[in-house]
């Protein structure tokens, strides 16, 4: 070997090699002598220990060739969009405007419908025809109360008191009397003029619809949607209503003109079934409200009641507390029979709202006080025509105003 071979060979020998770092795994650095700020490389036993001064060699893996690639090129910088303008917060104010113009709307609509009702046509010419106080103005004045559909009850509750402050000369001429009738009528339906209030803590919240053939239970909760979702609520339908014709695609009708979901399992199905398996929908799917429909029943059926109270039964499977309100709607025109209905529903299911509808028809409008001084239930809306909107919560003061005027 030449001379220059062998000091070449020397000097390779003496240095330490670095074997298949690329690849390899590292080692925690050992309690050891040597530089732990660098990682070692984990080698065989055959390797040879890194002297104390000379720190391991760390390869990178990168691809070959890598500097041919072109850079990319940096991307221009996009113009910011404009801000969209968040709508403003609506604040307390323009909430307390949306409420006092709903009322006055409201009030309108009232005096337009129950306006022309019997009880308002026949007190009207009443007090027109009695200028002052006479036993005549008195007599007809309770007949009108018992033919206006107000109840023999309140009607006398109502005379005894006219009576007594009569005797004693509270009144000088009739126009007093006619205030004092009015105080007394306001006093009998403001203890249950009583909105619906969605209680947020029960998700859903259910509202079990009852009522005899015919009130027009299913055309009420179609309308209930409309209000409910037009209060930015979510809600379900549940067509429990299996035993009229045509009543499970009618709400579904109104499903789709509200844009909501409907539960339904066709004609002659359990409306027990039906009911659990909407809650249990609901419940699943996060919505706020469910109503359920039900089949309209004779309050004289017995058996019939007996399915209204297992409906709710099984409902209270799922949640103890459902349903959280239980509507009975009344059609206005029925008179004094609408007392045994309410009762005979009160004692099946626990009625906890009214509905009264069809207030603009032939309706005499004086079953509202019957209602409110035999079983004190609040009544939560009345019906005053065909149309959604047409729908109102009840308002004792205007029902009043519109059935007995005030004085000019």
């Amino acid at each position: 070997m030449q001379p220059v071979e062998q000091g070449l060979a020397h000097a390779v020998a003496g240095r330490p090699q670095a074997v298949g770092i690329r690849h390899r795994q590292f080692r925690a650095p050992e309690a050891t002598g040597y530089n732990t700020d660098v990682a070692k490389p984990c080698f065989s036993h055959a390797s040879p220990p890194y002297p104390p001064h000379v720190p391991p060699i760390v390869t990178q893996n990168r691809p070959m060739f890598d500097f041919l690639k072109k850079k990319p090129k940096p991307e221009a910088e996009k113009p910011a969009s404009p801000a969209m303008a968040e709508p403003p917060a609506q604040t307390a104010e323009a909430d307390a405007a949306g409420d006092a113009a709903e009322v006055v709307d409201t009030r309108e609509a009232v005096k337009q419908t129950v306006g022309k009702s019997f009880f308002a046509r026949t007190f009207g010419g009443l007090f027109s025809r009695h200028p002052k106080l006479d036993p005549e103005l008195l007599d007809e004045l309770e007949e009108a109360l018992i033919s206006a559909d107000v109840g023999v009850r309140v009607s006398a509750e109502i005379m005894a008191d006219l009576r007594k402050r009569l005797k004693a000369r509270e009144f000088a001429d009739s126009g007093q009397l006619h205030d004092t009738l009015r105080a007394q009528l306001r006093a009998i339906l403001e203890p249950i003029a009583k909105p619906l209030a969605i209680d947020g803590g029960h998700k859903p919240f259910v509202l079990l619809t009852v009522g005899v053939n015919g009130v027009g239970k299913t055309t009420t909760i179609g309308k209930l949607a409309r209000r409910f979702q037009k209060d930015g609520h979510s809600l379900m339908l549940a067509a429990g209503d299996t035993f009229r014709a045509a009543a499970v695609q009618q709400l579904q009708i109104w499903g789709e003109r509200n844009n909501v979901a409907v539960v339904a399992q066709g004609q002659d199905a359990d409306p027990a079934s039906v009911a659990f398996d909407a809650l249990q929908a609901a419940k699943s799917r996060g919505f706020d409200i469910l109503i359920a429909d039900t089949a309209g029943r004779l309050h004289t059926q017995n058996h019939l009641m007996a399915e209204l109270a297992k409906i709710k039964r099984v409902l209270a499977k799922l949640d103890p507390e459902a349903p959280h309100e239980v509507l009975l709607v009344i059609d206005g025109t029925t008179g004094q029979n609408a007392i045994n209905q309410c009762r005979a529903f009160h004692e099946a299911v626990g009625v906890t709202g009214l509905v009264v509808t069809k207030l603009d028809g032939t309706a005499k409008g004086g079953v509202l006080f019957a209602l409110a001084r035999e079983f004190g239930i609040p009544i939560r809306f009345i019906g005053l025509g065909e149309k959604p909107e047409d729908l109102r919560e009840f308002d004792a003061q205007a029902y009043v105003d519109a059935l007995l005027p005030a004085r000019a």
